[in-house]
């Protein structure tokens, strides 16, 4: 693979664990301050957190109408300081993979995942590691982004489909279980769409929920869907992500001043998995490009009148942090343009929040286009559409990665047909 020539700072660990930093310790002030001037909910942090621990989490449950503006921000902040003390404690190097998982995590911690739903999963991880003589840090990445079921955790535990006394326990058994048998699962199904579907775990996640799900119905254990979302845009929400994409960008060019001039590098790379832009570009164009990344996708939202929501925010992170592992603007905006075209046909309201999740995440096919060029990529947009609007019910919203399954069914389903008619860029 190319790899750019560039020069750029010198970053030492310790300052890439700074830049990250930044985001949580942003989050925790924020949304303490929040919630002290905040006069019109009738949510205290401490209760509003108590809501967000206690909320089943099933998709769609958007923590910023459950729990208040400032109790998701310090449930992210939380979630994000935990993720950062492991990042810190193994001596992981800040690649392109980390800067994904983190910033995804960070993400769906608007929605999905809290504190407690993602505790028995790294648990679980931790277990498979000593138990298979690995470090755990080598596995430390597929643990982050399988809480993607952190959902089925908190739905046994709260959502009265047991006994309360032996909920919890289960719940917690069930998530330890799903971190112990993970890394496996994912490390053997990535062969099935042969890294174009960037969201791995997403797929694995999808086939392990949906045999949970299953489980579950088959002893008369219903999971009842949920949609409960943020309904308004807010002006605070809006600004922050902002600065923090500005911040990105900042970052970019102060570790690479040449970073604007050698962005255009960048989309000489397919996206195919592995494609870590901070190895083949450097950290100053990853940087920029994950800033790039955030203000369109958070430009596109806006211009369409949609709503900056839970859901919505975890989109937007998801592809700023696969900016730094194969995402960009040229491999991306094929498969988006699928989506929307085949939303409008079938008089799907473009501004509603789930047309713009499957739009953001659709992004996970961005290697197809990015090998085999537009026209595939558009078809594959399609197909994703199809696909993602309709899956969620197999694995009952448990998987908060329901486009990363719907993405490796895509790939799968379209790689053996494109490798026997076309060749690939």
């Amino acid at each position: 693979m190319y790899i750019h020539k560039y020069q750029e700072k010198e970053l030492h660990k310790e300052q890439k664990l700074k830049i990250l930093f930044i985001f949580p310790l942003t989050f925790m002030i924020l949304g303490i301050l929040f919630s002290y001037l905040d006069n019109e909910s009738n949510l205290t942090l401490y209760s509003g957190l108590k809501n967000i621990i206690l909320s089943p989490t099933i998709l769609i449950t958007d923590f910023l109408s459950v729990g208040g503006i400032g109790s998701t921000f310090v449930n992210v902040a939380l979630i994000s300081f935990y993720n950062l003390y492991l990042l810190k404690k193994y001596k992981l190097r800040i690649n392109g993979l980390i800067l994904a998982a983190f910033m995804t995590v960070m993400g769906f911690s608007f929605f999905g995942k809290n504190i407690f739903n993602i505790i028995p999963i790294y648990i679980g991880g931790y277990l498979y590691s000593n138990y298979k003589k690995i470090d755990f840090k080598d596995i430390i990445v597929s643990i982050m982004f399988a809480t993607a079921l952190a959902p089925v955790i908190s739905e046994i535990s709260f959502s009265n489909i047991l006994p309360n006394k032996i909920a919890i326990l289960i719940g917690i058994g069930v998530g330890i279980f799903i971190g112990f048998i993970i890394t496996p699962l994912a490390s053997h199904m990535v062969k099935f769409y042969d890294g174009y579907n960037i969201y791995n775990l997403g797929f694995t996640a999808g086939i392990l929920g949906t045999i949970l799900t299953s489980a579950l119905r088959n002893l008369d254990i219903k999971i009842e869907s949920v949609n409960i979302l943020y309904l308004e845009n807010n002006i605070f929400l809006i600004l922050t992500l902002i600065s923090m994409f500005i911040y990105l960008i900042y970052i970019g060019i102060s570790i690479n001043k040449n970073a604007l001039n050698e962005y255009k590098y960048i989309f000489n790379y397919s996206g195919k998995v592995v494609t870590d832009y901070t190895f083949l570009m450097g950290y100053g164009v990853t940087f920029f490009n994950m800033g790039i990344m955030g203000l369109l996708s958070l430009s596109y939202v806006l211009l369409i009148g949609g709503v900056i929501n839970g859901p919505v925010i975890a989109g937007i992170f998801t592809v700023v942090g696969f900016s730094a592992f194969g995402k960009h603007i040229k491999n991306c905006l094929p498969i988006i343009l699928g989506v929307i075209i085949t939303a409008l046909f079938l008089e799907y309201d473009i501004s509603s929040t789930v047309v713009i999740i499957t739009v953001l995440f659709s992004t996970t096919l961005a290697p197809i286009a990015g090998v085999y060029g537009y026209k595939i990529g558009f078809i594959a947009g399609i197909l994703h559409f199809l696909l993602a609007t309709n899956v969620g019910i197999i694995h009952g919203g448990v998987n908060l990665y329901n486009n990363g399954f719907a993405g490796g069914l895509v790939a799968g389903f379209l790689l053996p047909i494109l490798d026997s008619f076309i060749k690939r860029r």
